[in-house]
């Protein structure tokens, strides 16, 4: 049994072996061109574990005749980088592969800048969290290429598989293995879209088989049992987590139930419930709004019983509330004309309170003039209640219009009030 990891010999020796990120590096792109041509530029790669910033970055080191250092920023400092410096003046270019460049600090982000400016380290970085939220500006502006991976398919982890089933040299292809194209699919499947994972799982699955006559044979059993919750990825601060709310919340927006229950799904697999609930509130008022009042006491409700509860029984009432939010009636009118009420207060559109609205429960406002408020009480109109007509708002902002009625739901009905007392004004 080789005593290296699966995952780590299956490693492509060059960019041609790379499975997957067709987008970055496949044949026909840019940065495969200039690799095949010998220029590397400085790059940043960001994505999720286990879907080939790791791998590209090695094959990129085996396509070309630069010497290659590898690095990892939770365990590396500026004495390390400094050792890749002094290696630049013996071979006059050093490719530094810095996985986890998120982890290093601004000042030791900043030592690397003249060296990579100046040509002598070609910078790869590696990073599972937004590089324009965690890696400095000046690095960002001196790397070139700034790539996004995707997990690979599952057609990508199939094909990726039954390579390290087959290779005899890096693989397990010096073993007898009896496994099925089925079973196949079902490990790449389970896997997430994680080339590590799928590696990692194929490697235990088959040590973890029975053996005949030198035979490893694989069963579903243990393939399922070794699957487990394999798909779950992020963590409460990561950059992961903070698309999977924003997800949820763009799905429920766009009432598809569906994609929603997913997001939602991942979210609670992840465990923070605080900022689960946190984001189903403010959907309630922010996307469904004026065109169904009720739906925010609902999840309200669902989010109490949801604290109460815990985990894992939360996922009940928080699955109605998402359900129903999915399929309400929406509007975003209700907080879009208070954002442009805060909007024209911030750009200085601010006038004189009228002063019949100002405070009168004190000696001498009469003398201030604060005087003359007529009491819409004393005035019913129909079943409306009581609306008299007068200025409410500053003498230079009359006029001003910041809600535009959505007319969904329950807001249709709050639209037609809102015309006909608009009606009433002109009169």
């Amino acid at each position: 049994m080789n005593a290296e990891p699966l995952a780590f010999r299956m490693r492509p020796s060059n960019i041609d072996e790379i499975v997957g990120q067709k987008e970055i590096i496949g044949k026909h792109t840019s940065l495969y061109k200039m690799i095949n041509n010998g220029y590397v530029p400085s790059m940043l790669l960001y994505g999720e574990p286990g879907i080939g910033k790791t791998s590209i970055a090695y094959a990129i080191a085996g396509t070309t005749n630069i010497p290659f250092i590898a690095l990892n920023a939770t365990t590396s400092g500026k004495k390390d980088v400094e050792a890749v410096v002094d290696e630049t003046r013996l071979t006059g270019k050093v490719i530094l592969f810095l996985d986890e460049i998120h982890r290093f600090n601004k000042a030791q982000q900043d030592y690397l800048l003249p060296h990579v400016e100046n040509g002598a380290i070609v910078l790869i970085g590696a990073t599972t969290e937004n590089p324009f939220h965690d890696v400095n500006p000046a690095i960002r502006s001196r790397c070139g290429q700034i790539k996004q991976l995707t997990r690979l398919t599952e057609n990508d982890l199939q094909e990726l598989l039954r390579r390290a089933i087959q290779d005899e040299k890096k693989g397990l292809g010096k073993l007898s293995i009896e496994i099925t194209d089925e079973q196949i699919k079902k490990i790449a499947s389970g896997a997430g879209g994680d080339a590590r994972k799928s590696l990692t799982l194929l490697e235990s699955i088959v040590y973890s088989s029975n053996k005949e006559n030198d035979t490893y044979l694989v069963h579903d059993d243990i393939i399922s049992d070794l699957i487990g919750k394999i798909g779950v990825y992020g963590d409460k601060k990561g950059s992961n987590f903070y698309n999977l709310l924003s997800s949820l919340q763009k799905s429920i927006r766009g009432s598809d139930v569906d994609a929603a229950l997913y997001y939602l799904a991942h979210l609670l697999e992840i465990g923070d419930l605080v900022a689960v609930n946190r984001r189903l509130l403010v959907i309630a008022f922010e996307d469904i709004g004026l065109a169904n009042t009720a739906i925010g006491t609902n999840v309200l409700s669902a989010v109490t019983a949801s604290e109460r509860l815990g985990l894992p029984e939360a996922r009940i009432p928080l699955s109605v509330a998402v359900i129903e939010m999915c399929l309400s009636s929406k509007s975003n009118s209700a907080y879009k004309a208070l954002d442009q009420a805060i909007s024209d207060i911030r750009e200085g559109k601010v006038g004189d309170i009228p002063k019949h609205l100002r405070d009168g429960h004190y000696a001498g406002s009469k003398v201030l003039g604060h005087v003359g408020y007529k009491y819409p009480h004393d005035t019913p109109i129909g079943t409306f209640g009581g609306w008299i007509k007068q200025d409410y708002l500053p003498s230079n902002l009359k006029g001003t219009k910041y809600y535009h009625p959505i007319e969904a739901g329950e807001e249709k009905r709050l639209a037609a009030i809102y015309k006909k007392l608009e009606d009433f004004k002109k009169k």
